[in-house]
């Protein structure tokens, strides 16, 4: 499997779960093995057990924790903005900008969730609802009357509207389009 080592900024586990986050969205889980891991990223398959004890580790690892800097950021601007409006550009704007940035691992996300351990998809489960909640808690506000169930489908729409960067196109008129109709969308809800 040929892939071109990725020599991101950090260390070499930064550079392990960038390299897997790539090959997992090209090949998928089960079409990566520890070998093609460590081929890529320039060590022997078995040094890997450094720093992950096991695949499952590291895809655990890139959705706990992905999960865990969406929410992260989804609760600073939270805390940061009064604004339910504002709040809900700055939501747009946090996502968007992670779904360029990280369309690899929206398609990890879509395809290989399940192939976490029971307990890390409980958790990225968890986390995940609790990042929705943080919209529809801004949707609510920002549109007063609006069901709860119907903020929740707007934000799961929000969602899907701006991952679909892997498959729209990664361009930064691409994003700024996506950007754009996810906005029109909840500000259309009044």
């Amino acid at each position: 499997m040929a892939t071109p080592a990725a020599n991101p900024a950090g260390g070499r586990r930064e550079q392990i779960l960038a390299v897997a986050a790539q090959l997992f969205a090209r090949h998928g889980f089960h079409g990566v093995s520890i070998a093609d891991l460590g081929a890529a990223v320039g060590v022997s398959g078995p040094a890997l057990y450094r720093h992950f004890p096991g695949k499952e580790a590291l895809l655990a690892e890139l959705l706990v924790g992905i999960s865990e800097h969406l929410l992260a950021g989804a609760q600073a601007r939270a805390a940061g903005t009064t604004d339910p409006h504002e709040l809900l550009v700055e939501l747009v704007d946090f996502h968007a900008d992670f779904a360029q940035r990280e369309p690899e691992l929206i398609v990890v996300q879509d395809r290989d969730l399940a192939n976490l351990p029971a307990p890390d998809r409980r958790k990225v489960r968890r986390l995940q609802r609790t990042y929705v909640e943080i919209w529809v808690d801004a949707l609510a506000r920002a549109h007063p009357g609006l069901p709860a169930e119907a903020a929740r489908t707007a934000a799961h729409g929000t969602f899907g509207l701006l991952n679909s960067t892997p498959h729209a196109g990664r361009t930064p008129e691409a994003a700024a389009l996506l950007r754009t109709m996810a906005l029109a969308a909840l500000r259309s809800l009044s």
